[in-house]
């Protein structure tokens, strides 16, 4: 059975105003068996519109987009069988995988922007 180390981290981007904002992600290590499925939270703190994005650096590559939130569906479809929920009431941003490969090892970065 292989586990993966899956490495989280918040980052954060003031684009807009001077205005409070941040995110975080709790969970700054999650290990999870080939095959299960993979929950990554993602907390943020913002008072205007949200621009919410998941980033993704595998082992030796530069980041790679899986997904944003501008407005809409709460469900966010991303790429390569990811998708992120967005619950304002709770100020999560959760990214989701079904089944995780041992090729989804990487370092998970939730972007406020």
């Amino acid at each position: 059975m292989l586990l993966l180390l899956i490495l989280v981290l918040g980052i954060h981007f003031a684009l807009r105003d001077a205005r409070a904002q941040s995110v975080t992600q709790p969970d700054p290590y999650v290990s999870v068996s080939e095959g299960d499925s993979l929950e990554l939270r993602c907390n943020y703190s913002y008072g205007g519109a949200l621009y919410l994005f998941w980033y993704v650096q595998y082992p030796g590559q530069g980041f790679q987009f899986l997904l944003r939130y501008y407005s809409g569906d709460t469900v966010v479809q991303g790429i390569k069988g990811f998708e992120a929920e967005i619950k304002k009431r709770e100020s999560s941003f959760n990214l989701r995988k079904q089944s995780v490969h041992w090729s989804d090892t990487a370092k998970y970065f939730c972007v406020l922007g």
